[in-house]
């Protein structure tokens, strides 16, 4: 398969630069700097990212160009343009004006194949406190800003590029183009990595991988575990059996209307009533690292237990994204834990079993258009992304199931009124959030002391950065005015404003 090379130096937009290649029909693949994969007739170029380093630091890293440079088509991106200049004896030091934010190119070589179609005067994102004063003799400049004479240059005698700005963020106005110039014009990339090509050939490898084994999968009625089930269905049939466990922290009627979906796409799905494994674990615990270690830990017990009451299971499918595979090997290690979740191809000891993840190669995005080829249903495809521990760490607090049934009804008429209201698809994630206080209300010339509910509604691509949503007043004063009638036990409704960063998606 055609591939594009990524080299990650840590920098933030490395999976942004992923994301708008695979828009071009390309596929690409992440790997660190300094763990380079064998470079076959399949990888047809190499992007070098940016980072955060300087190219003088001391910790600064330390790619092996030698083993593609020259040899197949390169492009370096702001660190990485900075990164070849600096090995090849140019000058690179610390900017007198450091450019961040929005720049124009004043000076574009129209006849370079990387900037076809790239216009002079157009907007350019930079983020660099480096900039590059002097080029060695065989580099020629091929655009310039104002303030900075080697925005981009082109090696002689080499399909070697490199920019100082950033292509992938969508404040480079011809960013995308600049991209398909290169992978498909200058490496030779086909573009015809399409959803369907990946389902056609996703599903000719499982069957040739699983052969006549049989396969568990976990379902969580969410969009990754969905498609993944689909594929596998597709591939091996009735040799596939889903699990589909109720934790008593779903949302209200999910366990039967989701158990209900999946039977009508013809999956073979076994439902599990068990509320009272994770009450009884959760009883007490505040903690919202132990709550979510405790719930993924009853989870797994839950279904080993179930697993092992069918015969001769050889796998155990998983809807492993790509991010997830990005994060457990990235430049570093994994990032600093703020919050735990499944980790990627790790499995207990006890769990005797293969791993099979069909979508480990996806972004979120895309997980969704296979699933679009596959035939599912807009409501599950658009489903907004639902947290693996559930209501658990959006009731802040202890939980009982008192707290679940009043957060079930809160969470439902705000769902359900996005829906009405033809907001629920403007919205990358919305729910609930039932706090540990009370406070003082008048609920027909009585005074109240219960508790205070949070709406948290979010804008975002894909979870990494996200704005609160600007919902109509109307809508809010509606949705309050209903959960307080509604719901015993509420008597104040507030909405959530904060952006991440600095704060997360979910409370917990």
């Amino acid at each position: 398969m055609q591939t594009i090379l990524i080299l990650d130096h840590g920098s933030q937009y490395t999976q942004l630069i992923a994301r708008k290649i695979r828009e071009q029909n390309v596929y690409c693949e992440i790997h660190p700097y300094n763990k380079i994969p064998q470079i076959t007739e399949d990888i047809k170029g190499v992007v070098l990212s940016g980072s955060p380093y300087s190219v003088t630091d001391a910790a600064a890293p330390n790619t092996d160009l030698s083993m593609f440079k020259g040899k197949i088509p390169v492009l370096g991106i702001c660190y990485g343009a900075q990164y070849m200049v600096y090995k090849s004896g140019g000058k690179v030091e610390k900017s007198v004006i450091r450019e961040y934010g929005r720049a124009k190119l004043v000076s574009v070589n129209e006849q370079s194949p990387l900037l076809k179609g790239v216009k002079q005067d157009s907007q350019v994102w930079m983020s660099h406190g480096d900039t590059i004063l002097e080029l060695p003799q065989d580099f020629e400049v091929i655009c310039s800003t104002s303030d900075v004479q080697n925005a981009g240059y082109k090696i002689k005698g080499e399909q070697t590029y490199a920019i100082q700005f950033h292509p992938e963020v969508h404040h480079s106005e011809f960013g995308s183009v600049l991209l398909r110039n290169f992978v498909i014009d200058i490496c030779g990339c086909e573009g015809s990595w399409t959803p369907a090509s990946f389902v056609k050939s996703t599903i000719e490898d499982l069957k040739n991988k699983l052969k006549d084994d049989k396969v568990v999968l976990g379902l969580s009625g969410g969009v990754d575990s969905s498609v993944a089930a689909m594929l596998l269905h597709r591939a091996i049939g009735k040799n596939l059996t889903c699990i589909f466990v109720d934790n008593g922290l779903l949302r209200k009627n999910e366990f039967e209307d989701v158990l209900q979906s999946y039977q009508n796409m013809g999956l073979n799905v076994i439902g599990v009533n068990a509320k009272k494994d994770f009450y009884s674990v959760l009883g007490g615990v505040t903690d919202p690292e132990k709550k979510r270690k405790a719930i993924g830990k009853t989870f797994i017990d839950v279904f080993d237990r179930e697993a092992n009451k069918l015969k001769d299971v050889k796998w155990l499918g998983q809807g492993t994204i790509y991010p997830d595979v990005i994060e457990s090997s990235s430049v570093k290690g994994p990032s600093q834990t703020i919050k735990s979740h499944h980790n990627v191809g790790g499995l207990p000891d006890y769990m005797k079993l293969q791993l099979v993840e069909p979508l480990r190669l996806l972004f979120k995005d895309e997980v969704r258009r296979v699933g679009k080829e596959l035939g599912l249903k807009d409501e599950l495809l658009k489903r907004h992304p639902f947290p693996g521990p559930g209501l658990a760490i959006r009731i802040l607090g202890d939980i009982t199931e008192e707290k679940v049934a009043i957060l079930q009804e809160v969470d439902n008429i705000f769902i359900s009124s996005l829906k009405h209201w033809d907001l629920y698809d403007k919205v990358w994630q919305a729910g609930a959030v039932l706090l540990p206080i009370q406070s003082v209300g008048v609920m027909g010339d009585e005074r109240t002391y219960e508790r205070v509910v949070a709406l948290r509604a979010v804008e975002s691509v894909d979870g990494m950065t996200a704005d609160w949503c600007h919902l109509p007043y109307e809508f809010l004063a509606e949705v309050s005015n209903k959960i307080i009638n509604q719901v015993k036990g509420v008597n104040r409704v507030c909405y959530d404003i904060s952006s991440k960063p600095p704060a997360t998606i979910e409370w917990e």
